[in-house]
């Protein structure tokens, strides 16, 4: 029997469907584990470790390397691979995670605050996520959804920060456009129905923007360019194959290819010159400030959203 065309695009649709749901549901699981180990005197590579591990015992794979992030930086810190840090007991700790399935990701952040000293902020974060997701629905403007998030934030006495933003979510691309801001703008681009989106909204005590750190632990693929440097060839063959233009670590590279770090750093920096990879610096609030960050994400349907995790 021959299959028309619109019945292999819908099964092509529900295949895609469902990859998206096990990536949300292994996502869950992990992000309750990661709270669940995420205690002072505990390594921060041991739990990034942990929980990437428990990712692909699920059947799933990292979206990116999961981002631990500290205080006042907000975003995209990730263990080093001799990482010997461990977290304290005044941490407030932004546990960013990302499961895929085939390039089908989910994206969900939590934050712990371990010293117990910033529930306010912390709660403002949750509750500017769940008013954001209140008015999610297909035809919703992201920038007024950028506006629910302002309000709640500011209500509670703090700033969001308005360089930072939630997402689409492609296939190999867990950020792409439209961006859906923590403050109210003119952008009057529309969730729009079979379309994947994250929302997390960051709350800070600080000045409402970040800036880039000069620690960068985690980089992206941007062309397979042809190299001179052996170690850079075989470096870039495993990221293109492996990590396609998801995020990957430096650690990972370590455990894969077994290279001295003297040699790993030299091609590193030679794919960085070549432009074939770029870098995913450290994302830092002004020194002393704390952020707290709240992250779902969820599929629009016709006239709803089913949420992922």
């Amino acid at each position: 029997m021959k299959i028309s065309e619109n019945m292999a695009k819908d099964a092509m649709e529900k295949n895609v469907r469902e990859k998206y749901v096990k990536a949300g549901k292994i996502l869950q699981a992990a992000k309750k584990r990661a709270e669940k180990i995420i205690k002072p005197g505990t390594s921060l590579l041991e739990v990034a470790e942990q929980i990437e591990k428990f990712i692909e015992s699920e059947g799933g794979k990292p979206a990116f390397p999961i981002n631990l992030s500290l205080n006042n930086c907000a975003a995209h810190y990730t263990p080093s691979a001799n990482d010997k840090s461990v977290f304290s007991e005044k941490d407030v700790v932004k546990a960013d995670i990302g499961v895929h399935i085939d390039g089908y990701a989910a994206d969900s952040a939590v934050t712990i605050d371990l010293s117990g000293e910033f529930g306010k902020m912390l709660d403002a974060s949750n509750d500017a996520l769940k008013a954001a997701l209140g008015v999610a629905k297909p035809g919703m403007e992201v920038g007024k959804i950028g506006a629910e998030i302002e309000a709640v934030i500011k209500k509670a006495g703090f700033n969001p920060i308005q360089n930072l933003t939630g997402h689409s979510i492609e296939q190999w691309k867990v950020h792409s456009s439209p961006s859906i801001p923590n403050v109210a703008s003119k952008d009057t681009r529309k969730l729009e129905a079979g379309n994947v989106y994250a929302i997390e909204p960051f709350v800070t005590n600080g000045e409402g923007r970040v800036r880039e750190g000069v620690q960068a632990e985690i980089f992206g693929f941007d062309d397979a360019i042809a190299m001179r440097n052996l170690e850079a060839r075989k470096m870039i063959k495993l990221i293109e194959e492996k990590y396609h233009t998801l995020p990957f670590a430096e650690r990972w590279i370590a455990k894969e290819l077994k290279q001295g770090e003297f040699t790993r750093k030299v091609a590193l920096r030679e794919l960085l010159k070549m432009k074939a990879i770029h870098a995913y610096p450290m994302l830092i609030e002004r020194p002393g400030a704390q952020v707290c960050q709240a992250e779902s994400c969820f599929i629009v349907e016709e006239k709803d959203i089913t949420m992922l995790a």
